[in-house]
């Protein structure tokens, strides 16, 4: 008998789950509290490595489809000085698919594909070994039950307190993000500036990163060593208050980086939180976790990739194992903490050198990771 399996949240990470499994012909319940898949603005761009995020895709079939909506040469990367002065131009070569970018948007609408999601879906918190497996509590009152509940509902999961009683602790460094429409055409310097794919400018204990999506739309990312209560005598609905504040914790950067903070339509305050490096728990038959659930960190790049391939794992493991649900689940929870927490060293000890008291530090820490 097939299992029932819910997989709570509709990021990349869960709809990978239900993609891999409705391939192998496995029926699963994708749960997602937004109310339809437009309900909010579904985020920047993502580069998917190539032994992570790509493979996922390959488990699910979607490798071509991928590679049709990615963008190569997006994973070019510019650093300048607080002066302007570039520092370093890398830029991929044109068979370079390492870490291709793809908009959120794009990769969602992927995996969903043949997907039935059930939208607004809201959970609000499961119970594990009831008499008919563990039941899901929704927002709405009702309740159903399943032999496996797969928690990738995000940082802040209304799963992970089945399983493990530690929350997400501020890592010390906030991000205001803002955002730029059709830069070739409105802001043709800025275009220049950031060129096929992102600008960084790295200075004390702050750094400004500007990021190209698809259709000309430009992510920018003001990132700063501040309390978490920073912004609190500011009004978020005061645009040019919230400009102002900003472009003061900038000030004597070059007038070309400044322009990425004048020309932003609107900021909204993300303070960067993480679990801690090594955060595991002891197994609970009928509930998992993966993606930010179970390893939220500093987003460096590996988050979406991580979840993903966790969930091409888990779901490959369930679909073509013995048929020991429970085992299988053990199996991947001990794989991916090992894997996860190496890359949470890694992207917490880059948080660290990208928004330091060096700026150097962060130069250096780029020189490793892609060498011009």
């Amino acid at each position: 008998m097939r299992q029932r399996i819910a997989v709570v949240g509709g990021g990349p990470g869960g709809l990978t789950v239900a993609r891999v499994l409705h391939r192998h012909g496995h029926p699963v319940a994708v749960l997602e509290r937004d109310p339809a898949p437009d309900a909010r603005p579904p985020g920047g761009t993502l580069d998917l490595h190539e032994g992570l995020g790509q493979l996922a895709l390959d488990k699910a079939g979607l490798r071509a489809e991928f590679q049709a909506l990615s963008r190569p040469e997006g994973q070019a990367m510019r650093i300048l000085d607080t002066d302007g002065t570039v520092l370093r131009d890398w830029r991929p070569r044109p068979d370079d698919w390492a870490n291709p970018e793809i908009d959120r948007g794009q990769l969602r609408d992927l995996l969903i594909g043949p997907l039935d999601v059930q939208w607004g879906r809201s959970v609000t918190r499961v119970v594990p070994g009831t008499r008919d497996g563990t039941r899901v509590h929704f927002a709405d009152g009702r309740q159903e039950t399943f032999d496996l509940v797969v928690g990738a509902d995000g940082a802040w999961s209304r799963i992970r307190p089945a399983v493990s009683p530690v929350t997400p602790h501020y890592t010390g460094v906030t991000s205001v993000e803002t955002s730029l429409d059709d830069v070739d055409t409105r802001h043709p310097g800025l275009a220049r500036l950031i060129g096929d794919g992102s600008v960084a400018v790295y200075g004390v204990n702050r750094s400004l990163v500007a990021q190209r999506n698809s259709g000309g739309h430009v992510k920018v990312h003001a990132r700063l060593r501040a309390p978490l209560d920073w912004h609190r005598n500011l009004d978020p609905a005061d645009v040019e208050a919230l400009r102002s504040s900003l472009l003061a914790l900038f000030d004597g950067w070059a007038a070309p980086v400044l322009d990425l903070l004048h020309h932003g339509s609107a900021f909204v305050h993300r303070p960067l939180y993480a679990l801690p490096v090594a955060h595991t728990w002891a197994h609970v038959p009928g509930v998992t976790l993966l993606g930010d659930a179970a390893h939220l960190m500093p987003p460096l790049g590996a988050g979406a990739n991580l979840a993903m391939l966790e969930g091409a794992e888990l779901a490959e493991s369930i679909a073509t194992g013995p048929g020991d649900l429970d085992k299988a689940v053990r199996a991947f929870e001990e794989q991916m903490w090992a894997r996860a927490g190496r890359w949470a060293k890694i992207t917490t000890d880059g948080l660290e050198r990208l928004v330091s008291p060096d700026p150097a530090e962060a130069l250096a820490h780029f020189d490793r990771v892609q060498p011009s």
